[in-house]
């Protein structure tokens, strides 16, 4: 990580106008990930060649990102900062926070790269690599999703945090409308109702954490839209040594259809060492009115200086609650850390 101090602006900044003493720091930091992916099940394509069914097509693949820092301390003793991720070329996360100290932090995302609310504590299972939902799909195709009965708080918006003690509480609001503004702008003609969620979390004794969220978004049924379905979530975690289990269960109260989902998902990991680390996961849905889904996975990750080898394979049945979706999903890569 590169770090530049802010320098030669006194006066600058006095010939614009008179200020008091003023601390800021500038940071970069980013990282490339390499991976080798290989699917089967659901995911394979329907094309053919030669008859034979499922083709293969390039299975590597890469991504990097690089992340802009930059904070600065108020008269008060509060520090506002802001951070920018560009992925691929791509931006993917545009933050701004303030952390006002005892009173709290209260932070703004302004696009698709973070997580708002209950979305915080939607998956506290552990795990080496990616959760047992990643890379699974109903058909191979993005537009069908993966996984189901997973909560969610948004991912823009505003999120709420303080902890006390052995008490973290957090609270989300993710605006509706369908897509984020720059400053000034109004979007979401018609837009459904806004998400809202809060959790907390405690640690009543060493190792131990429980933790339970509620919240509220738009419904995706069609029909009236401030109609919204209703989800909550609970954990318990516990670390002992070496080894780190959890046991997780997330509810979603659908509007004007009784598919209500229920998920109860457990895993486990196991540290071998400070560089090694092995688990595994186990998750059920229950939508009340069809198929379970079902789906397990291993991970495991090893690191060395500023690279992380890590590797994991899922499976799943029953995919999207529907009876024959099934799906595989192994992946092999490297991470550097710069």
């Amino acid at each position: 990580m590169k770090t530049w101090k802010k320098a030669g602006l006194t006066a600058l900044a006095g010939s614009l106008v008179a200020t008091s003493a003023f601390a800021g720091a500038a940071t970069v930091s980013g990282s490339a990930n390499l991976t080798y992916t290989a699917n089967s099940g659901a995911q394979d394509s329907t094309g053919t060649v030669g008859l034979v069914p499922g083709v293969d097509g390039n299975r590597w693949g890469m991504n990097k990102s690089i992340t802009f820092a930059g904070s600065g301390e108020m008269d008060n003793g509060w520090t506002v900062s802001i951070s920018h991720t560009l992925a691929d070329g791509t931006s993917t996360g545009i933050g701004m926070t303030l952390d006002m100290g005892d009173a709290g932090t209260l932070d703004y995302q302004g696009d698709a790269a973070g997580s708002r609310g209950i979305s915080k504590i939607k998956d506290m299972v552990p795990t080496a690599d990616d959760g047992v939902d990643n890379g699974l799909d109903a058909n191979g195709t993005t537009a069908s999703g993966g996984i189901s009965g997973v909560v969610t708080g948004g991912a823009t918006g505003f999120h709420y945090s303080k902890a006390m003690d052995m008490v973290e509480i957090g609270i989300g609001y993710m605006p509706k409308g369908a897509s984020t503004n720059s400053n000034g702008g109004v979007s979401g003609i018609g837009g459904t109702a806004s998400t809202t969620s809060a959790f907390i979390k405690l640690d009543p004794m060493d190792g131990l954490e429980i933790g339970f969220g509620i919240g509220e978004r738009a419904a995706a049924a069609a029909g009236d839209k401030n109609q919204t379905d209703d989800f909550d979530t609970a954990y318990i975690s516990y670390v002992y040594g070496p080894v780190t289990v959890a046991y997780q269960v997330s509810n979603i109260d659908t509007y004007s259809t009784t598919a209500d989902d229920e998920m109860t998902r457990w895993g486990v990991l196991y540290a071998v060492n400070d560089e090694l680390s092995i688990s595994y996961q186990d998750h059920v849905n229950d939508d009340t009115t069809a198929t379970d889904e079902e789906a397990s996975g291993w991970g495991a990750s090893y690191t060395v200086g500023s690279m992380t080898f890590k590797a994991h394979r899922n499976k799943g049945t029953n995919i999207g609650n529907a009876t024959a979706n099934e799906s595989e999903h192994t992946e092999i890569g490297v991470t550097f850390a710069f």
